[in-house]
Order: C-alpha cells, then structure tokens, then sequence
C-alpha cells in the first residue's frame, strides 16, 4: 500500500499540495435543499466538464498525493470516474482515495468500485454513504423518495467486496444540519449497528445556501452527537478503518471535532489552515480554488496549459493566500481541519493524548 508517511516533510515545508478534492460533476440524481455546490453556480462561468484526456494533463502537472477525493454532484454519475480514478493512481499514488455517494445507483455504484478497488491496489479506497436519517425522514430531508431503501441496498452490495479487496472500507456520513439534531442518537445507533460499515463521520452543514435555516444548529445537540461518537471510538463499541495509521486518523477524528464545536462557540480560526498550500479544490470545468468555501478563484487549468504549478505562481494566487493567511475567514470544513492538524506540530500533543486513549 502506497504509505502515508511518505508525505511526512511537507509537516516541515507546506510548499506542494497532497490533499486534492476534484468535483467531477454537477449532475445529481438527489434534490438536497442543504447542498452548497449546486446552488453556488453563480460563482463559475462555464460548466463544460474536463475530458479524460484534460484531467490527464492536470493529473500529470501533480506530484505524489496523500488524499483525493471526489465530490460533487454524484460522482458515480460520471461515466468515466473510473478511468479518472486510474489516471490519479497511476501519476499521483494517492494513500486514500474517497468516494463519497449518496447510493441512489446500487448496482452502478457496486460495478464501479469493484473496478476501482481492482485496479488501484496499492491505495485504500474509501466509499462513504450518505445517511441523514432513517427511512422517511432520510427521504425527506433528501427531498428525494426512496433514497434510504436504494442506499441501504448499495450498503449490503458494497459489504460483499469488503472479504475480497483488503484495500477497500466503507463507511457513513451524515449531514449535521437543523432537521436531522435531534435525532442524531437514533442515526449514530444504527449507523454503528452495521456490520459492514467502518467509519462513521458527521459534517457539519457548511456553504451559502438558499435556506439559511438549516444552518440553524444547536451547539449542545453538536457537541452531544459528537462526543457519542468519541464514545464509541474508545470504548471500540465502532469499528474503524483497516488501514495501517488508522489509530491516528480516529484520533485525528475525534481532535477535528472538538476543534469544529469550539470554533462554533468562539466564531474564529483556532489553528493554522493551509488551504491552497497543502490542500487544493479542482471543479468538473477547471476552476482551482484553494477550498471548497472561498469564493476567490486561483484561476481555470485551461488558460494554464493544464498545469496547477503555473496556477500557483500568479499574483493572483499569492494575493489570496496572503489573505488566507491573515486569518481573513474561519470554518469547519471537515476534509481540511483534518490536514491542518495533521501537518500541525502545535497540535501532536493533543493529537497524542487522543491516540493514547484509543484502545
């Protein structure tokens, strides 16, 4: 398996991104009132979708990556995401790979990553299943009938690869968001009552979006639901991941989501982010931002030849990391909290006494 710690010097240089999300697509099969992608079409222009053949230009302009993930849309509406997955495993040796999805295509979704897993041997390749409540209300929420029944099935025809391919995990995640709080004991009972599944995370809605009230969260229902799952990791009443560092990346979890409460409470960046240095955003028509919630545009690939490095030597670019920098925004993503304190040195002591207390 292609090693994590291979990425170990960027803790001392941020000087390369590793952490690439690539929304392959706005097509989706779903109608979320809470999703922040779709509704956000304001800030790109031209939504033509980049070629295999664009991606394989972009991909080769990379070095070696420690994390990708696809996002979207729904990814598996791609045609081609599985070719598109072979271009990154070949030219950038990602150590994980995810694939989040919200499960409306069983058997689609099953072929898909069957290939995936086969091909990208030496990555793990993480499929995480959208739950935001049970039956009807998962429904509801999702404005979209029948969702819960189609991904519980794409959830027992994913369980079968787990025996075949020891580089393949599957796991949950849920929407944290007004509608769904108070029944998140109810959700994180259920979700742990499945065999198959190995990790569950919840994100916290983030985004601008049309209806403001979904982001209308209780801070105390947050923080319960979380500490449930804190529980659960160290009590191992949950399961998580196979892979090798996996003990770090619970401990890495439950740090992550500690930080995301207290900067709900104090509404300021509490740790350094390294948006646009380490972690990169990619969309299905080029653009490169430096996360998924700045609106500031690094520039499109097609205007660069297809090579980020180019992208990321204009003034442009050095003038929205500076502003980054100057801790000008905060938030709670999730995907970047989690390298800003993996590559931290100022949070290993608290990344530590997480680990210890992990069985």
């Amino acid at each position: 398996m292609y090693s994590p710690f291979r990425h170990f010097p960027s803790v001392l240089k941020k000087s390369k991104p590793i952490h690439l999300t690539f929304f392959v697509t706005r097509k989706c099969n779903s109608q979320c009132p809470f999703c922040f992608y779709l509704k956000s079409s304001g800030v790109r222009v031209s939504h033509k979708e980049l070629s295999i053949d664009e991606i394989e230009k972009v991909s080769k302009s990379l070095g070696s990556l420690l994390w990708l993930a696809f996002s979207g849309g729904e990814i598996y509406l791609r045609k081609d995401l599985d070719e598109i997955s072979r271009v990154f495993y070949k030219n950038n040796k990602p150590a994980i790979m995810l694939y989040p999805t919200n499960g409306l295509l069983p058997e689609l979704i099953r072929d898909k990553t069957e290939e995936i897993v086969k091909f990208c041997k030496k990555s793990v390749v993480v499929v995480k299943l959208s739950i935001d409540g049970l039956k009807k209300a998962h429904d509801r929420l999702r404005n979209t009938p029948g969702s819960f029944e189609k991904t519980m099935q794409t959830y027992n025809l994913l369980g079968k690869l787990l025996e075949r391919y020891p580089n393949f995990e599957l796991g949950v995640n849920t929407v944290f968001c007004s509608e769904n709080q108070a029944s998140m004991d109810g959700i994180i009972d259920f979700v742990n009552g499945l065999k198959d599944i190995k990790t569950h995370t919840i994100s916290l809605i983030r985004g601008s979006l049309e209806d403001e009230n979904y982001k209308k969260v209780d801070y105390k229902k947050y923080l319960h639901a979380i500490k449930r799952l804190e529980e659960n990791l160290k009590n191992r009443t949950s399961a998580t991941y196979r892979f090798r560092g996996a003990r770090i990346k619970a401990a890495q979890d439950i740090l992550q989501r500690n930080l995301i409460h207290l900067t709900l409470l104090e509404q300021k960046r509490l740790t350094c982010c390294y948006a646009g240095r380490l972690n990169l955003v990619l969309t299905e028509n080029g653009d490169v931002f430096p996360c998924e919630i700045l609106t500031g545009r690094f520039g499109n690939v097609r205007d660069y030849g297809y090579d980020i490095k180019k992208i990321l030597q204009t003034e442009n670019t050095k003038k929205i990391l500076a502003s980054i920098q100057n801790k000008k925004c905060f938030c709670t993503h999730e995907c970047y909290l989690m390298t800003n304190i993996l590559f931290n040195p100022k949070l290993y002591p608290a990344l530590a006494k997480e680990y210890l207390q992990l069985r």
